[in-house]
């Protein structure tokens, strides 16, 4: 164990496990393992790092330790007719390249930051995994090694989405009046199905807990070769199943929070300080909600996963009482989490008011985002979009600040109640009064801009942030 450092003075007891390009992998004494930038170390141990002989890449396969079952006789074959697809092989899913197994399920990238990856498919209506339709398969990976799987089939939210993903979400017809007794016989009839596939190969499953404060629920398991298979139902809201490690399983899923000696530096260096005075919280995951209204969720799920707190859209609809299709309370959902958040030692702020530039710099020039709630409305999104656009050829910030101060000075943005939207404030631009902001729709949609005065006028005056 060696005492590291960081430039703001901080230090945490750790074990150098390994290097990969400009970032630097450490484990604690609890066997959790960080991720961060070597910059952000003392000069001390930066040549430490450098010279260290152990430094080996923390992309190296680490080997497999798991406690024998009596399933782990099949083979990945066996396993992979009950999966339904090219799931599993010789080698763990947790040694193995993400990339490499999204492209033999077909799962196309969703996210890449410095040390972080997922991969998300909203499948069609053909693609069958245990027996059942998921409508959303995702999976997570840290240095390109897998971490978790998170497949949701029958769900409120899904089965009255929209007419498609980003700005048309909006398009969707009103959830019929029998929309709850819809949702339980979908959800009975996946959760029958994927439970039998299941218990056909792997026998009967333990029942167990899992899961963290407002997320905590009753668990099938099934084990295999250091896989475990989790299925959950949360009643009235999603059929899920979760493909973890033995040793999360154990621990109940439970995570120790970072803390800020690592977390601060971390996000800190993810801040861009661009020549054109453009300041950007950078190095962002990106989920993308789908057709449906779950931007509350979704844009909650990007905030917590970004300081270092494990989140899932579908189990924060669920604690913000998602509606049928979507429409989500931040406060509740917030409100719901509180216990979670703070119990991995971070904490949120809630306020109500005019979009002011001086409150944004005071958590954006830290490196944390801002969670807005606003109307996003057809007049709004073409504004962002084109301005988004012309912003990518401006040679000359003068005659730029003059044109969009003219633009916005004549652009009227009324609201509309039913375009209710949330996304993260990621920045701004002081001397053009700009702000960045992104929108959970996927990555064409990472950073978007527009002027102070036009946010005022589709802002629904209430913010939020998970902070430190």
């Amino acid at each position: 164990m060696r005492t590291f450092t960081n430039t703001q003075g901080k230090a945490i007891q750790a074990k150098l496990v390994g290097v990969n390009g400009t970032n630097v992998t450490v484990e604690m004494a609890n066997g959790q393992k960080y991720t961060f930038p070597i910059a952000s170390l003392s000069a001390a141990d930066q040549q430490y790092i450098k010279s260290a002989p152990s430094a080996a890449p923390a992309t190296a396969a680490p080997k497999l330790t798991f406690k024998a079952g009596p399933n782990d006789k099949l083979e990945p074959a066996a396993v992979n007719e009950a999966v339904g697809q090219p799931l599993f092989g010789d080698v763990a899913l947790w040694t193995s390249s993400a990339e490499e197994i999204a492209a033999k399920l077909g799962i196309p990238p969703e996210s890449k930051t410095k040390t972080s990856s997922s991969y998300r498919s909203y499948t069609k209506d053909d693609y069958l995994m245990f027996g059942a339709h998921p409508f959303s398969v995702a999976m997570y990976a840290e240095n390109d090694k897998i971490t978790n799987l998170s497949l949701v089939f029958a769900n409120k939210g899904d089965l009255f989405s929209a007419k498609g993903g980003g700005e048309m979400h909006f398009d969707k017809d009103t959830p019929p009046a029998k929309a709850a007794q819809i949702v339980k016989t979908a959800m009975d009839k996946d959760l029958a199905s994927i439970s039998a596939a299941l218990t056909k190969t792997l026998g009967a499953p333990q029942k167990e807990r899992f899961g963290e404060k407002a997320g905590r629920m009753n668990m099938q398991r099934w084990d295999w070769r250091g896989h475990s298979i989790l299925l959950a139902e949360a009643e009235g809201e999603y059929v899920g199943v979760q493909i973890v490690t033995n040793a999360f399983a154990d621990a109940g899923g439970k995570v120790e929070g970072i803390s800020d000696t690592v977390i601060k530096p971390r996000v800190l260096a993810n801040l861009e300080k661009r020549e054109n005075g453009d300041i950007v919280v950078g190095d962002l995951p990106m989920v993308d909600q789908g057709p449906k209204g779950y931007c509350a969720p979704a844009t909650a799920e990007r905030a917590m996963r970004y300081l270092g707190i494990p989140a899932d859209m579908y189990i924060l609809a669920n604690a913000g009482n998602t509606g049928y299709g979507g429409g989500t309370s931040v406060t509740a959902l917030l409100e719901g989490m509180a216990d979670q958040i703070r119990s991995k030692r971070r904490s949120f702020d809630a306020w109500n008011g005019e979009f002011k530039l001086k409150e944004l710099q005071k958590y954006i020039d830290r490196g944390v985002p801002v969670m807005w709630c606003l109307y996003s409305t057809d007049g709004f999104n073409k504004t962002a979009n084109d301005r988004t656009k012309a912003r990518k050829e401006v040679t000359d910030w003068a005659a730029w600040k003059t044109k969009v101060t003219s633009e916005s000075a004549s652009n009227s943005l009324p609201k509309d109640k039913e375009t209710g939207h949330v996304v993260l404030v990621i920045g701004y631009n002081k001397d053009t009064n700009e702000i960045a902001f992104s929108d959970s729709w996927g990555e064409r949609y990472k950073e978007r801009w527009i002027t102070l005065s036009e946010a005022e006028q589709v802002s629904q005056q209430r913010f939020y942030v998970i902070g430190f």
